[in-house]
């Protein structure tokens, strides 16, 4: 066997109806263009799984964070807060009309 279950024949035949079809001039460009291509298919690669490996490293490294039940339970309440009318909550006016406490 060959290469991907294709045999040696097989290999050859495909090259020689390619160097037929594209002519001997044209050949190295295309392979060179090929290679480049692979090249680049290869780095985007590994920095793909660089990158994913390291994030999850990460993420593993990192204090355990609220659980989603308490990150649930908690933001309707700070709707609730924001948006009752009536209540003067200072973060939520302008910079310059803050109320001071004495």
């Amino acid at each position: 066997m060959g290469f991907q279950g294709i045999g040696t024949w097989e290999i050859l035949l495909i090259l020689i109806v390619v160097l037929i079809v594209l002519g001997p001039r044209r050949l190295p460009e295309i392979g060179r263009t090929l290679g480049r291509a692979i090249r680049a298919i290869k780095k985007a690669s590994t920095d793909l799984t660089t990158t994913i490996t390291r994030e999850v490293e990460e993420t593993k490294n990192e204090p355990p964070s609220q659980s989603k039940e308490t990150k649930t339970k908690e933001a309707p309440s700070a709707i609730n807060k924001a948006s009752a009318p009536g209540q003067d909550d200072q973060s939520t006016k302008p910079e310059g009309h803050q109320q001071r406490n004495e």
